[in-house]
């Protein structure tokens, strides 16, 4: 199948002093360029038969002989985003889809209506009675958001116009619909990395001195002006970007504390968090960074100690989460596998990792919530799957001693199933370093910058 070419990258991130916690140096991540919007829909459109191409199997895997999926204008089942073509904007009409898994006859595996009249009923009928399936996949979980997206008027509607002969064999198996829009096929991964890559760019840029001016920027005017950047560059985004700054009342702050702080400016010596992700091309990523703001004539070496090593514990805490996270084992059973891990190598936090890719929150077993540190019900007794992208969110707490308190330091990075090494890969990489906002002394009084 013909994949379009890439566009070359034209626009370069600005340069961002930092210092790592490990003491290495690191590279600089640029903006990428997306191609023009048909070449676009082409790329997506060629992932999206790919993904198509495995319905079959997937079908076979989990003991269903059918697949029915039907729905109206602005009434999507949330499997359509995955399955439509990259310039239908919604369902038309009454549009309906059927998948076979293994078709008598040389038949096609895949059929597809919009139509507003009986005849779609009359052609499945027809359809199904060639076919003999024994079971007939709908998505109804009372739970699962991506095997739940069958309205109820509409499972009314099928139910009558196809007769009890076929309602007797409808089924609900919730794992199909979450592995069809979990599976990232290998042809997303190169533009998911650049993708990654661009949201580091804008990070690194926001949590800079081009930006922000200690005394004057307020964490409100970094958000707003990461989603100027991010519609600069022809991304948008599925939530809007927070920036904090980190004090004493930890993370997540309570949501009357974090408006309060996010008019008040940012001073010199604050440790600031941000929560960003960019979208393009059916694509979400989620990342969370930290910065600390140096006071005038600082460098590298200025950063106190204490949160350096607060990095560090992070970083490890990452890695014990990479480590445990095998696939087949359920969301609950990786949570409590990392979560003792952690707690024998004396460090403490929170987990709470979620599936993304085709959707910021996607398909898939979740481990941990902020709330549900003890197991998610239903979404965390799904198994891991490969092939799918996660997004390793979490915090560790650590004793700053120049702040004379425990902080919390929050990150989030996004991985992918490695085929060959069988392993969780970081997409771009992972944040060993702080984002550091520098001064000059002969600039303290005036200062400059965007905002």
């Amino acid at each position: 199948m013909r994949t379009p070419g890439l566009t070359t990258v034209l626009a370069v991130a600005s340069c961002v002093g930092g210092i790592t916690a490990a003491g290495v140096s690191r590279k600089t991540p640029q903006l990428q360029t997306l191609p023009p919007l048909q070449e676009q829909a082409d790329l997506v459109d060629s992932w999206t038969e790919d993904r198509k191409a495995l319905i079959p199997g997937l079908l076979r895997k989990y003991g269903v002989d059918a697949w029915l999926m039907s729905q109206r204008e602005y009434a999507e089942d949330t499997v359509f985003w995955a399955v439509k073509n990259a310039v239908q904007f919604s369902a038309r009409r009454r549009t309906t889809h059927l998948f076979l898994a293994s078709p008598k006859n040389g038949a096609p595996s895949a059929y597809s209506w919009i139509d507003n009249t009986a005849a779609v009923w009359e052609d499945l009928r027809v359809l199904l009675a060639e076919q003999q399936p024994r079971s007939i996949a709908l998505n109804t979980h009372p739970e699962i958001a991506f095997a739940s997206g069958l309205h109820a008027g509409e499972l009314d509607t099928i139910s009558a116009a196809l007769g009890e002969e076929w309602a007797d064999r409808f089924v609900l198996e919730p794992m199909l619909p979450v592995e069809v829009v979990a599976t990232m096929v290998p042809g997303r991964l190169p533009w998911y990395r650049r993708m990654q890559e661009t949201a580091w760019a804008i990070i690194e840029e926001a949590f800079s001195e081009r930006v922000i001016v200690p005394g004057k920027s307020t964490p409100l005017d970094i958000e707003w002006w990461m989603r100027e950047k991010i519609q600069s560059l022809n991304y948008t985004t599925w939530f809007q970007p927070s920036v904090s700054i980190m004090t004493e009342d930890g993370f997540p702050a309570t949501a009357g504390a974090q408006r309060a702080l996010a008019d008040r400016p940012i001073q010199y010596g604050d440790f600031i968090h941000t929560d960003f992700g960019v979208t393009a091309l059916g694509l979400n990523t989620d990342t969370q960074h930290l910065g600390y703001v140096l006071n005038p004539g600082e460098t590298e070496a200025d950063v106190p100690k204490g949160l350096i090593k607060g990095l560090r514990k992070v970083n490890r805490l990452q890695d014990i989460v990479r480590e445990n996270m095998k696939v087949g084992k359920t969301g609950n059973e990786i949570l409590k596998a990392a979560l003792d891990q952690m707690h024998a190598e004396g460090i403490e936090g929170k987990i709470y990792c979620h599936p993304t890719g085709e959707w910021g929150h996607s398909a898939g077993t979740v481990i941990g919530m902020t709330n549900l540190q003890d197991g998610v019900p239903v979404l965390g007794d799904m198994p891991l799957l490969k092939n799918t992208y996660y997004s390793i969110e979490l915090y560790a707490e650590h004793f700053v001693p120049e702040r004379n308190r425990t902080l919390k330091f929050a990150q989030e990075e996004d991985v992918y199933w490695d085929v060959e090494t069988e392993s969780w890969e970081w997409v771009y990489g992972r944040q060993e370093e702080f984002l550091l906002v520098k001064t000059p002394a002969v600039d303290a009084v005036d200062g400059s910058g965007e905002l």
